[in-house]
């Protein structure tokens, strides 16, 4: 902006004032070159040119081939590697996401630390060659949970998400408050990365069509940025798409993936923008998958022929994903009518979900290198993995038997069951206690009757297993015990809806539960905050010195801890892996304390879970903490070893209990990033 000049002005006074006129110009060549960010006057631009459909870079027509990366998806350790490959390909630009959960953790409490150091993020980018197109939200989709909004904007029952609601527009204008104060220094007008910032996403797809919200997060954007970045949108190529997602005064964008009319889709854009250039900016390399359903995968041979054609015609082009990396602990989002995603976001993309490059990597560089000379040299290869073998695991103690100790807010009583958000917890697990009210000698139904199980229970009276309640599949299972006997019932949130109208998604058990048709009152709830239990090593102290008490049953949840020394004498050690649970079932896996995510093999398609090599030690053992939900492969005996096993090579398509049912062909517009 224009104000940038007026401090070194000042400064040139000053000097003017006080020194030679030799002095003062080494003065100013040291105070121009400082800083490849310094926020002087650059005289760099980038602008929509609507008389020659195309983006102006610096005076010059341009066009951008971009790729998604997600950094809140890929390990900073890797950042730059991956990055490289990107720029390798032929890209000469990176599309990412700001997840406003992922920062925003608790009102008020910031992190734009390690992983989530956007900044570094972005400038790292700029130091490869690469200019970033920024998604900064405030509503971001991506399956990730809630589309990228926190859980705790819930607290307010009657909120109206991503709408003029002041209830929501309050907390997005502080959230933008902090974040776009910090992309202002990186935009390319000021030296930096970013020729283009995203607003919204895909908001013709929402049910509100509220353009008093889009209308202020305009003005909330232009305040912050100025008034000379592109700011876009993104909706699917079709009118209706666009009819409510588009807004005078923000470029409006198409997305669509590979194998349709390249130019009928285009044609969509031409609707809302009769001029400018052309802009797919998310064109699918592959798609998202669900638990219980296959992985998906799209030939590299029709992604291929479709960028190919779009190229021809000019366009600019984003590929949805470039490398779609991994949902880290709870972080996966879901889908309507509730298909939680997978802790894989391999997404089938040119770059796998460890960063290696595919087929599919090298088809689409051949058809970009049609369209802008390749960079020289080499492409990087594919990161060394290690299978460290068979790990033995032995069990602790069941979840109910720990749960003081998991438990830091303590019991909290209540008449009915509160959700995780009255608790103030907003990922993972939470144990809801009660007794039975009545003699449960026949087998007695207990139920949901409203479907309130958000997202699946684990039923167990007095430490015997009675089985599983799930969210739109199982709203009554039947149940045995004495009158008293304690009703444990460990919830667990799977991830929260991403898309379309059921972002409003509570966790917990967000409707009553009935004993024989009678409602159940006088619970006992307790929230888990299992992460920190594990990062501080409380459970593994507490495996040291526990004495041995009655074994909780094999398929009651509970924890099982082992350790492994990575072997000496074989160089570049340690290395990326995959960890595969033969004979388990379902549950949660931590490697000193760093909370892989979820597995799930009986009902996959995933059976390995992605184990990046900076979070092992080569110097000390690496701890294994697993929270098994249902059965372990081993018997209930306390001590009594399992197994877990590091392998070498990922499967993300494995067979299991697929549900063909809500399947989708790639090119209709549904469940949408």
């Amino acid at each position: 902006g224009s104000g940038r000049a007026e401090v070194p002005n000042q400064l040139m006074e000053e000097v003017r004032r006080t020194m030679k006129l030799a002095v003062w110009r080494l003065l100013l060549l040291a105070l121009t070159s400082c800083s490849f960010f310094s926020p002087s006057s650059t005289g760099r631009t980038f602008r929509v040119d609507y008389d020659n459909d195309c983006f102006q870079k610096d005076g010059k027509e341009f066009r951008y081939i971009s790729g998604s990366i997600h950094y809140s998806r890929v390990p900073r350790y890797y950042w730059k590697d991956r990055l490289m490959k990107m720029y390798m390909a032929g890209l000469n630009a990176i599309q990412t996401y700001v997840p406003w959960n992922y920062h925003e953790t608790r009102p008020d409490k910031y992190d734009f630390t390690g992983d989530r150091d956007l900044e570094s993020f972005l400038k790292l980018c700029s130091d490869v060659g690469l200019l970033v197109i920024l998604r900064a939200g405030p509503f971001i989709c991506g399956e990730w949970d809630m589309g990228g909004l926190p859980a705790w904007l819930l607290q307010k029952k009657t909120i109206r998400l991503r709408s003029s609601d002041p209830d929501y527009l309050q907390p997005v204008d502080r959230w933008m408050h902090v974040l776009l104060p910090r992309i202002k220094p990186l935009l390319y007008q000021n030296n930096g990365p970013i020729i283009a910032v995203q607003v919204e996403n895909e908001y013709g797809s929402y049910f509100a069509c509220d353009y008093d919200y889009l209308r202020h997060l305009l003005k909330l954007f232009r305040y912050y940025l100025g008034d000379e970045v592109v700011l876009f949108t993104t909706d699917g190529a079709s009118e209706a798409n666009l009819k409510c997602g588009s807004l005078q005064g923000l470029y409006a964008t198409v997305d669509f993936g590979p194998g349709g009319d390249v130019t009928k889709s285009f044609k969509a854009q031409r609707y809302a923008e009769p001029r400018g250039p052309m802009v797919n900016s998310e064109f699918y390399t592959g798609w998202l998958d669900h638990w219980g359903q296959k992985h998906s995968v799209i030939k590299k041979e029709i992604v291929a022929k479709s960028l190919d054609e779009i190229l021809a015609l000019g366009a600019n082009v984003n590929m949805y994903m470039f490398e779609g990396g991994t949902n880290f602990g709870y972080w996966n989002g879901a889908n309507s009518p509730y298909w939680p995603q997978p802790t894989s976001y391999d997404y089938d993309a040119p770059l796998s979900e460890a960063g290696d490059p595919t087929g599919k990597y090298f088809s689409i560089r051949e058809v970009i290198g049609k369209y802008r000379k390749l960079p020289a040299g080499p492409v990087l290869p594919a990161t060394p993995k290690f299978a460290y073998g068979l790990i033995q695991v032995k069990k602790l103690q069941s979840v109910a038997e720990l749960v003081n100790l998991l438990s830091f807010s303590g019991p909290v009583k209540s008449v009915y069951p509160l959700t995780f958000v009255e608790m103030k917890q907003y990922f993972g697990y939470m144990l809801y206690r009660n007794t039975l009210p009545v003699n449960c000698t026949k087998r007695t139904p207990l139920a949901s009757p409203q479907n309130g199980i958000h997202d699946r229970a684990y039923v167990v009276v007095n430490g015997v297993f009675q089985g599983i309640l799930e969210r739109n599949k199982v709203n009554t299972i039947n149940i045995t015990g004495q009158i008293g006997s304690t009703l444990d019932i460990l919830v667990e949130n799977m991830g929260r809806i991403n898309f379309g109208g059921g972002i409003h998604d509570p966790k917990g058990l967000v409707t009553n539960l009935t004993l024989a048709s009678n409602i159940l009152t006088g619970w006992t709830i307790y929230s888990l905050n299992i992460d920190e239990a594990v990062a501080s090593g409380y459970l593994t102290k507490l495996q040291n010195t526990q004495r041995p008490t009655p074994p909780a049953e094999a398929n009651v949840p509970s924890f099982y801890l082992g350790a492994f020394m990575i072997p000496n004498g074989i160089p570049d050690l340690p290395q990326d892996t995959y960890l595969k649970f033969p004979g388990w079932s379902k549950g949660q896996v931590w490697i000193n304390g760093f909370n892989l995510g979820r597995y799930w093999p009986t009902r996959g398609p995933q059976i390995t879970l992605y184990v990046p090599a900076h979070i092992l030690s080569t110097s000390a053992a690496n701890n294994i903490t697993v929270l098994e939900l249902e059965e372990a492969p081993c018997g209930g005996a306390l001590n009594s070893s399992c197994a877990v096993q590091f392998v070498d090579t990922p499967v993300l398509n494995g067979d299991a209990a697929y549900t063909h049912s809500h399947s989708r062909p790639i090119n209709q517009y549904s469940w949408h990033e």
